[in-house]
């Protein structure tokens, strides 16, 4: 029989994530069975509030594997991303084992709604990132060089997208509330068949008396 590429996993975290213990734990097993594993770190210079010179004693992520190989590759460029990633799966497809990724991007705002973005860091940072590496501003600049597309073209592009969002988001708030019941749906996998699916026998909410208890039996 004809040997085909397997299929391979990727992990994506962040900086902050890759410096806990189970990354490490997994990385080693991955590199000791040669597991098809994309470990990729999404590197935005801050582990929720705090730098990365601060919070790790390694800053090159990609050389964190020991024995497993990595690529730094410009997570602001698509182009970039796509085809460094097609080169790790071919890598890890081949059954050579485990692979880093370590995707050099950015955030522009807070790590989370109570974080403002501006403690650890100033808005000079921000705005400059902004202009030099915005990741949509690269592609536009792309298209029109190419002459794929000129700015008007893509005005209206825009337009429309924002037309697209908009009408689905008044969609999202105008429907009802789906039941909780799906909160448990697509988790657990009874065997091996697609769609056969298995519930837990009780899922505690934060307020117990909406807990829910399932009949399995």
């Amino acid at each position: 029989e004809q040997e085909k590429p397997m299929n391979v996993a990727i992990a994506c975290y962040g900086d902050g994530a890759a410096n806990q213990g189970q990354i490490w734990e997994s990385a080693n097993m991955a590199s000791l069975w040669k597991l098809p594993m994309m470990f990729c770190i999404e590197n935005n210079g801050y582990g929720m509030g705090t730098s990365i010179d601060r919070h790790s004693s390694i800053n090159d992520y990609y050389m964190m594997g020991n024995s497993i190989p990595g690529l730094r590759i410009n997570g602001m460029n698509v182009l970039a991303v796509k085809e460094g990633v097609r080169f790790a799966k071919e890598y890890c497809g081949a059954g050579n084992g485990p692979i880093y990724l370590e995707m050099m991007t950015y955030r522009y705002h807070g790590h989370s709604m109570s974080d403002p973005g501006t403690t650890y860091r100033n808005r000079e940072e921000i705005e400059f990132t902004r202009s030099t590496r915005d990741p949509l501003e690269y592609v536009k600049k792309c298209l029109i060089d190419a002459e794929f597309m000129t700015a008007e073209d893509i005005k209206e592009t825009e337009k429309r997208i924002r037309k697209m969002v908009q009408k689905e988001v008044l969609k999202a708030k105008e429907s009802p509330r789906p039941p909780m019941e799906l909160l448990t749906q697509h988790i657990y996998a009874a065997d091996l068949t697609p769609g056969n699916q298995a519930y837990p026998d009780f899922v505690r909410m934060p307020d117990f008396a909406k807990s829910m208890t399932f009949n399995n039996k």
